[in-house]
């Protein structure tokens, strides 16, 4: 019971330590470029703060030219991810600024059939209009064939695979092809 004690007393001594360490962390994902176009608000005097903002846009602007910097607004983040999804890129999340309650996380897609062809074993894969493929990696059987121009919806399922219904029948599991 004592041992008990003393990690727990531990655990809650690092606490605080772990969250200043996390907030340093999040400070150190935006651009110094950024940051330092933050600090000039703290200058006090009017002539300063005004060379301070314009000397940290120009800077700013300039690695933005350089592509050193990229902004996004929350509309192309979305877009992007919805292009990439299915794709097992590692980080992917967190450099859409993605976190445990990301609202705009994407969970399925819906599209319609460009093309598709059976590959071995009668499975599937499905050129989606998005330009997207999805293979399909069950082995259950489409009552109908996947024709161009039917709806399609993929979703995600358990332990990170992919769920993949063509013209509302029954769904097949299905990984996406680069």
């Amino acid at each position: 019971m004592t041992r008990s004690l003393v990690l727990a007393a531990a655990a809650l001594a690092f606490l605080p330590a772990a969250a200043a360490a996390q907030q340093a962390a999040d400070a150190q994902q935006r651009p110094e470029l950024f940051e330092a176009l933050l600090r000039c608000r703290a200058v006090a005097e009017e002539a300063a703060r005004l060379r301070c903002f314009d000397s940290a846009a120009a800077n700013l602007q300039q690695a933005a030219e350089r592509r050193e910097v990229v902004v996004v607004d929350r509309t192309q983040i979305r877009e992007s991810r919805r292009r990439l999804f299915g794709l097992p890129i590692p980080g992917l999340g967190s450099l859409f600024g993605g976190g445990d309650n990301d609202e705009d996380e994407v969970s399925s897609i819906e599209s319609t059939v460009a093309s598709a062809h059976q590959a071995g074993y009668g499975r599937w894969v499905v050129r989606l209009e998005d330009g997207s493929t999805w293979a399909q990696t069950d082995d259950n059987m489409l009552a109908g064939r996947p024709r161009p121009g039917q709806p399609v919806r993929v979703e995600r399922a358990a332990l990170g695979s992919y769920r993949m219904r063509v013209n509302n029948q029954p769904a097949i599991r299905v990984r996406r092809q680069l």
